[in-house]
């Protein structure tokens, strides 16, 4: 399969307390653990970042099942919360995606979210695991 866009961003430092930034240059931000988990809560996360890319990407997908159809929204507002958990030392994440589609008939909205939760790259990945290559360099 070949790509058609590919986006490469780069983490330094400590992980959780490091840097992370896109090769273009266009995101760049200190990170650092929120204070519930022990940290100064003066930088970003890993999981409010994919919180923002998966509402973005879930957006995406709606507003492309929506132009399938021939339906037109207003505005539509993805909320995604990400939860982190903790079990026998293993780090997982669970995910709540609530799409806001006024406008619409509740089956209809439903039945659109459905076909976004399909047709969306971030759910797919997670639905059915994302291909990834992780290598060390040294």
């Amino acid at each position: 399969m070949n790509a058609i866009y590919v986006a490469t961003a780069v983490s330094t430092g400590a992980g959780r307390e490091g840097h992370v930034e896109t090769s273009d240059g266009k995101i760049s931000l200190d990170l650092a653990d929120p204070q519930e988990l022990g940290g100064s809560g003066a930088g970003f996360n890993p999981e409010q970042l994919v919180a923002m890319a998966y509402a973005a990407c879930f957006s995406g997908a709606l507003s492309a099942a929506a132009r399938r159809r021939g339906i037109e929204l207003s505005r539509v507002e993805v909320t995604c919360s990400v939860s982190l958990h903790r079990s026998d030392d293993v780090d997982s994440l669970s995910f709540d995606v609530v799409a806001q589609l006024p406008g619409l008939e509740a089956d209809q909205a439903d039945s659109l979210v459905a076909e976004a939760r399909l047709i969306s790259p971030c759910s797919t990945a997670l639905a059915h695991g994302a291909p990834a290559q992780i290598r060390a360099r040294t």
